[in-house]
């Protein structure tokens, strides 16, 4: 989404070599991609074919989507990627998010254990999205380092498996978790301790997209946020309406809705 704005630069900062995180495959290693509805209509935006059922779609290969939307993400000539780069630290100035502090991955990794001077670069930035998802090495790095800096109050962690209600609350709760930093995606779950997932991408799409308007709307840009979410229905200008809600098979509270 944020590609569309030609007038915002974006910068991409990507830990592993390959973009992507774990959208290159779906569960176990498996290679079918399972996406609720209403989140198939941004992969009918991208061109891609799926199988239909009754609540959700199923995409020959994960491969396919990431690929796709990562060559058209690219593309655009107000993104750049930094990839086998991390982010470090965060830049916080007058209680605010201002930017990351980035070192390549292996550096980050082993360099520092090795090495007497590695020092990192500064990325400044008007807003940051934080997409570090769950577990792992590098997972929440984001929310996590807030809470290292008593900047969020705890970051308990995911609860126990529940797709339906995890793929809810982590586009509900989609939302600027302190000013300047959006977090969106599993690393939603990790700071308010929603269910795990487990490997279903309706609400990995459809949260990502919140992250974009809440981004474009703190840069001032929510008016033309609205007119470019192609793959939504409602295109008067308003806040669509088929993307989540309260109804049944509905994701989260709605895609320009979060919490107070």
């Amino acid at each position: 989404e944020l590609s569309k704005h030609p007038d915002v630069s974006v910068a991409l900062i990507e830990q592993s070599v390959s973009p992507g995180g774990g959208a290159w495959l779906g569960g176990q290693l498996f290679s079918s991609m399972v996406v609720r509805k209403p989140a198939h209509l941004f992969l009918k935006e991208l061109g891609l074919e799926y199988e239909e059922e009754e609540n959700y779609v199923i995409l020959k290969h994960a491969a396919q989507y990431t690929s796709t939307v990562m060559s058209k993400v690219l593309a655009a000539p107000n993104v750049k990627l930094f990839n086998a780069t991390c982010v470090e630290d965060l830049i916080v100035r007058d209680n605010r998010v201002n930017g990351v502090v980035t070192n390549w991955s292996t550096v980050t990794l082993f360099g520092h254990d090795t090495q007497s001077c590695m020092d990192p670069n500064v990325l400044e930035a008007k807003v940051v999205v934080s997409a570090c998802g769950h577990d792992g090495p590098f997972g929440a790095t984001g929310v996590k380092r807030l809470q290292d800096l008593k900047l969020v109050d705890e970051v308990p962690g995911m609860a126990a498996l529940d797709m339906n209600k995890a793929e809810d609350q982590v586009v509900a709760n989609t939302r600027e978790v302190y000013p300047g930093m959006i977090i969106t995606g599993m690393e939603v779950a990790e700071v308010d301790g929603a269910p795990r997932m487990g490997p279903t991408f309706g609400a990995m799409f459809i949260s990502g997209q919140k992250a974009a308007y809440l981004a474009l709307k703190a840069l001032g840009k929510e008016g033309s946020a609205l007119n470019t979410f192609t793959s939504l229905e409602n295109q008067t200008g308003a806040a669509p309406k088929n993307l989540g809600g309260k109804k049944k098979g509905g994701l989260g509270g709605g895609l320009f809705q979060h919490h107070g």
